[in-house]
């Protein structure tokens, strides 16, 4: 196939790219982006298109590639890695309003009732909320980690029935 074959039939498939476009970013902006690096893309890399193969799979398959990566490397962007001691940052709450008095009292009732339960459920309820992992928790308490992940199914099945009145 030439370049002017080429360029004509990928200039002809710009209706149904730019629908594609859309369907995938849902914002116009964007599908013209993404349409337009599929363009320069496809152009770059003509010599990488076999013959007469189907170009119109060729240049969707780029154009759904390049919005995967720009998706991923957004996703990436967006992720903070804390560096703090015991991740101090990203445990820090958001929320700046002050702390209800009723919300004081829940959080109280529900600790009282964590602490009532039996060592061998809390202890492993405890570790689970401070966010350990099951495979951590069962290391340092020396279970089987499907026994660690039925104790805290169960503690969170007795807590939701001691606590009725709080859901």
């Amino acid at each position: 196939m030439t370049a002017m074959e080429f360029n004509h039939q990928l200039i002809s498939l710009e209706s149904k790219l730019s629908r594609f476009a859309m369907s995938l970013t849902s914002d116009k902006e964007e599908a013209h982006d993404l349409l337009q690096e599929t363009y320069l893309k496809a152009l770059s890399h003509r010599d990488k298109f076999i013959g007469y193969s189907n170009l119109k799979a060729w240049t969707f398959t780029i154009m759904k590639n390049t919005f995967i990566n720009n998706y991923r490397k957004h996703q990436k962007e967006n992720t903070h890695n804390d560096v703090t001691k015991n991740m101090y940052f990203l445990n820090i709450s958001r929320d700046i309003s002050p702390e209800k008095p009723d919300t004081e009292y829940f959080t109280q009732e529900i600790l009282k009732q964590i602490d009532s339960l039996p060592d061998e459920f809390k202890q492993p309820f405890n570790m689970f909320l401070s966010g350990y992992k099951y495979k951590e928790i069962a290391d340092e308490l020396e279970l089987k980690i499907g026994t660690v992940k039925s104790r805290i199914f169960f503690t969170r099945k007795k807590l939701m029935d001691s606590l009725k009145d709080f859901q």
